[in-house]
């Protein structure tokens, strides 16, 4: 089997609880081929060891958590719960050199650690969120397959793909169309099969309306837009439902029906999987050329540097980074 590069972690907020659940990762998975580093500044990670490039991750890991030192500095020492907006740019850096480590395949994936977007936005970042600027950041790499960005969240045995992210609940009903529909369910099944090994994914198409529109009489949009979308794209080989009622789609007897749900808005397709795992959610990216995972929290600043938070989603994230870089390289 190839050797696989070691895995970048981005540091995230250092403010937050990236450092140390990072670390806690690290002391979890020391003694196992789980391979990883941080790209971080060294002293939010005592007793890490700096490296100077990727390739000295395996020589380090089993004694100490590898440091490779992002390309511009923190511009103020950090204090735990406290973020600041003068070291957004060390944060964005941390990224971009994982980033392009990943491109180059000196790291096999990225996972990337909480940021605050409020912080960001105060020094200038003019993204969204990580995933957005992910993309940005590989527009121009030649990818395998369409194209994305694409949101899924797993957890709990479930794997939910948002059509809508981000965005208002009234917007988010707006972008219900078949073109969308058709972009994410062909994205979904081509990922499906590459990176987790699926060779003929199944879907779940979850409806909008309660009760999938009830024949029309709680909202047209199952027969009007998602039904007749279902049908075309079974007729290109995906194999995927007609609108089903998103109150009833995730109970575990309809869950051992198929592989992925396509959700059309943020809660509808998070809350089954927070609810099935709320502490080992993973957010995976479909549709990059390179491979990233993030742990489905935020910076939790009202704990950090307490010494309490649990790093069950960081560990998730870097094992589902594994495992799909695993299959890529078979």
């Amino acid at each position: 089997m190839t050797r696989l590069s070691p895995i970048g972690v981005t540091m995230g907020d250092p403010a937050g609880i990236g450092p140390e659940i990072i670390s806690k990762a690290w002391n979890s998975l020391r003694n196992s081929d789980q391979v990883f580093l941080v790209v971080g500044d060294p002293a939010c990670f005592p007793g890490g060891q700096v490296i100077a490039a990727p390739r000295e991750a395996d020589r380090v890991f089993g004694s100490a958590l590898p440091v490779l030192p992002q390309a511009t500095a923190l511009a103020h020492p950090v204090t735990a719960g406290r973020p600041q907006a003068c070291n957004a740019a060390a944060v964005r850096s941390a990224i971009e050199d994982s980033v392009k480590h990943a491109v180059s395949g000196q790291l096999s994936a990225v996972v990337t650690a909480p940021i605050a977007k409020s912080v960001m936005y105060e020094a200038g970042f003019d993204f969204p969120g990580h995933t957005e600027f992910l993309a940005d950041l590989t527009a121009t790499t030649a990818i395998q397959g369409p194209r994305g960005p694409l949101m899924m969240l797993s957890g709990g045995g479930l794997r939910v793909i948002l059509t809508s992210i981000h965005i208002a609940l009234r917007d988010a009903v707006s972008t219900v169309n078949a073109d969308r529909i058709c972009e994410v369910a062909r994205l979904a099944h081509h990922a499906l099969k590459r990176d987790f090994g699926i060779a003929q994914p199944r879907l779940a198409l979850a409806g909008l309306n309660p009760h999938a529109g009830e024949d029309g009489s709680l909202g047209r949009e199952e027969i009007n837009i998602i039904n007749p979308v279902a049908r075309e794209l079974r007729d290109e080989g995906i194999l995927i439902t007609d609108a089903l009622p998103p109150d009833t789609m995730f109970h575990a007897e309809a869950r051992a029906g198929y592989d992925a749900a396509i959700c059309h808005y943020h809660d509808q397709g998070l809350i089954p999987v927070k609810t099935l795992d709320f502490h080992g959610g993973v957010n995976t990216t479909l549709g990059l050329p390179i491979i990233r995972t993030s742990p489905d929290h935020g910076t939790a600043f009202d704990i950090a540097g307490q010494g309490i938070a649990r790093p069950d989603s960081l560990i998730a994230a870097l094992q589902q980074a594994r495992e799909i870089a695993g299959n890529r390289a078979a």
